[in-house]
């Protein structure tokens, strides 16, 4: 699946739209960014609450696909400028992490 994807998704909103449409390979869930740095595999979409700039350049890092923030947080525009930078997709939704990566990797699964 590709990242574009996953901007078509029910009730996801986009709101870094200028991004490298990577595939998303895999799901990663946390808000330790010391975890996410630790064990995110390459080419996942981090699905987060942490809606920082700190969370752009740890997922960039990473080399995860993506950003999901769940919850609907607020996300601010340092953040949003830092994920334009990094041409990385930055997501949102109203759904919780549990929710968020039950349907990425049903989808997921089903594409096997």
């Amino acid at each position: 699946m590709k990242a574009s994807d996953v901007a078509t998704l029910d009730g996801v909103e986009t709101v870094q739209p200028d991004y490298e449409n990577r595939d998303i390979l895999a799901g990663y869930a946390s808000d330790l960014l010391s975890d996410v740095m630790a064990h995110a595999p390459e080419g996942c979409l981090l699905i987060t609450i942490q809606a920082h700039g700190n969370t752009v350049s740890v997922a960039s890092l990473a080399g995860a696909a993506g950003v999901m923030i769940c919850n609907r947080r607020p996300i601010p525009d340092d953040m949003i400028a830092a994920a334009r930078a990094e041409r990385l997709p930055l997501f949102r939704t109203a759904r919780n992490q549990f929710e968020m990566s039950c349907l990425l990797g049903g989808l997921l699964s089903a594409r096997e």
